[in-house]
């Protein structure tokens, strides 16, 4: 993966915790995000029809680190993890999270593809 591209992608998740302050009771205060990075990622441009999204990128992630993170953020699975995602970072554009899909080889998968737009 490092030498096909070595690009940084970061997830954003809402953060959960919410401050001691009565404003955050009434919903008047940010609770904030949290960037999870995933590196060794390769990006791909894809192709967009004239009417659709500017621009629409394909990044490969390794399983290892995407599992690492479903076991450390406590998901039940990849997709959960994605779900739960507001969105991807890639060079400090903000990008929709379109689909993921998984590659499988002997029932395990090895690396998962998200489709992102912006």
């Amino acid at each position: 993966m490092r030498t096909l591209g070595g690009a940084e992608i970061s997830l954003v998740f809402p953060l959960l915790a919410t401050p001691d302050d009565p404003s955050a009771e009434l919903g008047l205060m940010d609770p904030g995000v949290e960037e999870v990075k995933f590196c060794s990622v390769v990006a791909r441009d894809l192709a967009t029809p004239g009417t659709g999204p500017r621009r629409k990128l394909e990044f490969s992630l390794p399983a290892t680190a995407v599992q690492a993170e479903v076991v450390a953020r406590n998901v039940a699975s990849a997709q959960a993890l994605f779900d739960g995602a507001l969105g991807l970072k890639y060079c400090g554009d903000l990008l929709h999270i379109e689909s993921v899909t998984s590659e499988v080889f002997g029932g395990t998968p090895y690396i998962y593809k998200v489709v992102a737009v912006e």
